[in-house]
């Protein structure tokens, strides 16, 4: 009976593999079809079946269902979060636009899994918990669906604001060297642009490129700080502006501020270490505080009943 039964499986299993690799060979024999009809110039196809046939899977089945979830998101969300939700993709560096959608589109996925989640958990009793650790953990689970996209891209805004935030002394130090030596203000960000990486050298091509493109540079600094939103930039943007409307040096502004952002940046560096024995606090207290009590006073508390 058995060899009768592994035979009857190897043979189902054998047809569905025979008729998996069917059904992909003729998709993959599709797709290198459209692929070559897409090289042709001037090719038309006269039904619109095929003209759809013709985009990626992703594009005819994926975009549709995050055009219904986005539209979803937009309706149930309250006014004005939409652009608050834009803004921050600006301050985060994103400037693609379907960004916002796909965001939206995110959070009514997991908006929904929330709303399962507190189903499955307070009501239905599926977490195998009681009491105080399951609302706490429920709750731990709803909210972190709930805020979780909200919380990521906060976190995005703020590490690409404290990047540029840290690196601006050293770019003001390499202006001022470069307007020293005898370079432009633009040639002196060129320098800048190729020499050190990072979010604010892309901010300062850009501010460039629009400066080429025929804007005038007060228009496209103050654009520049709109994108980026950190208080050092915005001082540094109105210095510059000033220096170009009452004729100031360039060179003796960019020395200042590049003095005034490194006391700054010290400043900052020393908050952050006061903070860090209040931030030591609670694991102190929640973890190694106890572990020290036990160790210490566990024999002595021991010795104390065996006497009474």
């Amino acid at each position: 009976m058995a060899p009768t039964m592994i035979l009857v499986a190897l043979m189902v299993a054998g047809g569905v593999a025979a008729a998996v690799f069917a059904v992909l060979s003729q998709i993959e024999e599709r797709q290198m079809i459209r692929e070559t009809l897409r090289q042709l110039d001037g090719y038309e196809v006269e039904s619109t079946r095929d003209q759809e046939l013709l985009d990626p899977l992703r594009q005819r089945a994926l975009q549709p269902f995050l055009a219904g979830l986005t539209g979803i998101g937009r309706r149930f969300t309250p006014v004005g979060y939409v652009e608050k939700v834009r803004q921050r993709f600006v301050w985060a560096g994103e400037t693609d636009p379907t960004t916002v959608d796909r965001f939206l589109a995110v959070r009514v996925v997991t908006i929904a899994l929330a709303v399962l989640a507190f189903v499955a958990i307070f009501i239905l009793g599926l977490l195998p918990l009681s009491g105080m650790p399951k609302l706490i953990v429920g709750a731990a689970i709803v909210g972190g669906l709930v805020m979780g996209p909200d919380s990521v891209l906060n976190k995005k805004v703020e590490s690409r604001q404290h990047e540029i935030q840290i690196t601006l002394p050293d770019v003001l130090d390499l202006l001022v060297i470069s307007v020293e030596a005898g370079l432009g203000f633009e040639q002196a960000l060129d320098r800048v642009i190729h020499s050190v990486p990072g979010a604010l050298s892309e901010e300062f091509s850009r501010m460039l490129g629009e400066t080429r493109a025929g804007a005038n540079r007060s228009d496209a600094m103050r654009a520049m700080d709109d994108r980026c939103n950190v208080p050092e930039l915005r001082s540094f943007v109105m210095a510059i502006i000033q220096a170009d409307t009452f004729g100031v040096s360039i060179g003796r502004v960019l020395r200042s501020q590049s003095e005034e952002m490194r006391i700054k940046r010290r400043q900052l560096a020393e908050e952050q270490a006061q903070k860090a024995p209040v931030k030591m606090m609670i694991p102190m207290v929640f973890c190694i505080f106890p572990a020290l009590f036990a160790v210490v006073l566990g024999p002595a508390i021991l010795q104390i009943k065996d006497g009474l």
